[in-house]
């Protein structure tokens, strides 16, 4: 029976064959299975430069991965920068996604509460924070229709 050594750089990669993960992560992960600081640090940049291991990848894969489950570019942010994401790459990749907020919105509200208008001013602001702890800006609520009234009118 042939016997595999365990090494950091296979752990790794079993890692991140399930998904992306940032070089802090992977780091942390490998601590606490035992590998020293010295063969994680050798390993990961070895991933790094055969392209496994990509800081811009993990942060496209989280925003894209937080869109789908309803949460706006404010959240998103600060929750990649609790998990000590570079500050760069963070704006650069929600950059990319400019253009897609005011739909994501649009169908997270629609997921959430529906087709039907707030029934009064009590219900209309309940929405509107709840959308904000999500993550979503003023800009971007104007054009959800959280009550009878015309959309603009309330959030003015």
């Amino acid at each position: 029976m042939v016997r595999q050594e365990i090494t950091a750089k296979g752990v790794a990669i079993a890692l991140l064959a399930r998904r992306e993960h940032a070089r802090r992560e992977l780091k942390a992960k490998l601590h606490l299975r035992g590998f020293s600081t010295v063969a994680i640090e050798g390993a990961l940049d070895e991933l790094e430069a055969e392209g496994l291991l990509s800081e811009i990848r993990y942060v496209k894969a989280y925003v894209h991965s937080r869109i789908e489950r309803g949460y706006g570019p404010r959240r998103i942010h600060l929750e990649l920068r609790q998990r000590k994401v570079d500050e760069k790459e963070i704006q650069r990749v929600l950059a990319e996604y400019a253009d897609h907020w005011e739909d994501a919105a649009h169908t997270y509200y629609r997921r959430r509460f529906g087709e039907k208008p707030a029934a009064d001013f009590n219900e209309h602001m309940k929405r509107l924070r709840h959308m904000q702890q999500r993550g979503f800006d003023m800009e971007i609520l104007r054009g959800l229709p959280l009550s009878d009234e015309r959309p603009d009118a309330a959030l003015s």
